[in-house]
């Protein structure tokens, strides 16, 4: 490690850290450097993105302190039997580099995690260290994300929470060395510090923030038998119990040496897509968890790649439908496939002032051939169509998710 120069360490450290998903920047304080104050900002997407391989947008430097670990975690590529080159930055490395990157305006912000050397305390330590002196020394106003570590001091986590605009964990349950029951211990630990600080923001102007991005975790798609019914519900016990801001799924993808207990083909990368829109369906539409799970096939548990789950739930439950859009109330109209969230609050808006015809709805919608079988209009009525013409009329194309080790 000592004979590598930093853009070697970079190299090794921001590919390593292409697996974690959870690195998005929306929900936090809004601040900025203008006056000539601070440096940074959490506003805008910057003028340079980079893409990974599956299509994600990060606007953030995104790497790990290390690559070397004392676990040995099954699903993980950088656990301590398997054969990758390990790098590791000091963290004065990461601040220098994230302030040079910021300068050149390649980025917005900070995703940083770290596998764990020597200890859980020792790691957490230099990973605030990051996030203090960009605050601290250089009064940096940018995002940062900083991935936890679960067996970590409750002091170190919290000093995170005081620095970071967000703060992490991944849920793993194919990791021996790391108990769930921890894991979850950790989140719990840090949802009643960001509620003890949020109360004492309401009560003292001057109060610090905390942690003002929420929590938020990642669930492994594919990795073990858990069917998308399981992860439905252990995502929504999630947002529950811990009040996370996001659950982000990643659909497991083979590696190198991998373990015996993990299987030798990935998952189809639709599967990750249609658990985000059940995800959004309970966050956003009304959904309970068991009703999204409802979607799911009654034999297998698994949600169907051919439709969204809002239409495969529409599909057995009939009697919903069709939904009045001059007379439903909105909880009815969100569960109306086709119509989002927008088109359903412009429906309640218009129809205030008019009594609303299918044109209305076709101004609204993308397509109003989706929404017709489910909708009635001051001049529409649907009659009973058959499954065929509600499902679409050619197979999708097949999607295929791209080696993370191609040649």
């Amino acid at each position: 490690m000592a004979q590598l120069d930093i853009r070697q360490k970079l190299e090794i450290l921001a590919d390593a850290a292409k697996y974690d998903a959870s690195c998005a920047s929306s929900g936090t304080a809004k601040r900025n450097s203008r006056g000539g104050r601070g440096l940074g900002s959490t506003e805008g997407m910057g003028i340079c993105h980079a893409y990974a391989p599956d299509g994600r947008c990060i606007s953030l430097l995104k790497i790990l302190l290390t690559n070397s670990c004392i676990f040995d975690c099954h699903y993980c590529i950088n656990r301590k039997s398997s054969n990758v080159r390990r790098a590791r930055f000091t963290a004065r490395e990461v601040v220098d580099l994230t302030l040079d990157f910021y300068k050149r305006n390649y980025i917005e912000g900070l995703f940083l995690s770290s596998g764990i050397i020597r200890t859980s305390d020792y790691t957490m330590e230099q990973l605030v260290e990051v996030a203090r002196s960009l605050r601290e020394d250089h009064d940096f106003r940018g995002y940062i994300h900083l991935k936890t570590i679960p067996d970590a001091d409750p002091e170190l986590v919290a000093a995170a929470g005081r620095h970071a605009d967000r703060v992490s964990i991944r849920l793993a349950r194919l990791a021996p060395e790391k108990s769930v029951a921890r894991i979850e211990g950790a989140m719990h630990d840090m949802r009643d510090a960001i509620v003890d600080h949020r109360d004492a923001r309401k009560r003292y102007r001057h109060a610090p923030r905390f942690a003002p991005g929420g929590q938020s975790t990642q669930m492994i798609v594919g990795a073990d038998a858990a069917t998308d019914r399981d992860i439905v519900g252990k995502a929504a016990s999630l947002y529950d119990r811990f009040a996370l801001r996001r659950v982000y799924y990643s659909a497991f993808s083979p590696i190198p040496d991998a373990s015996a207990v993990l299987p030798l083909q990935r998952p189809p990368l639709m599967r990750e897509h249609r658990l985000y829109q059940s995800d959004w369906l309970i966050r956003f539409y009304g959904f309970q968890p068991r009703e999204v799970a409802d979607a799911a096939d009654g034999a297998t548990g698994m949600l169907p790649l051919d439709i969204d789950p809002k239409l495969a739930w529409a599909l057995k439950f009939r009697d919903w439908f069709p939904v009045d859009v001059n007379r439903a109330p909105r909880e009815a109209l969100l569960r109306v496939p086709g119509l989002g969230v927008k088109a359903v609050n412009a429906i309640v808006t218009a129809r205030r002032w008019r009594r609303l015809r299918l044109d209305d709805v076709a101004r609204l919608t993308v397509s109003v051939a989706r929404v017709r079988p489910f909708l009635i209009a001051e001049d529409w009525r649907p009659v009973a169509l058959a499954d065929c013409a509600l499902q679409p009329r050619t197979p999708p194309a097949a999607t295929r998710q791209l080696e993370l080790f191609a040649a």
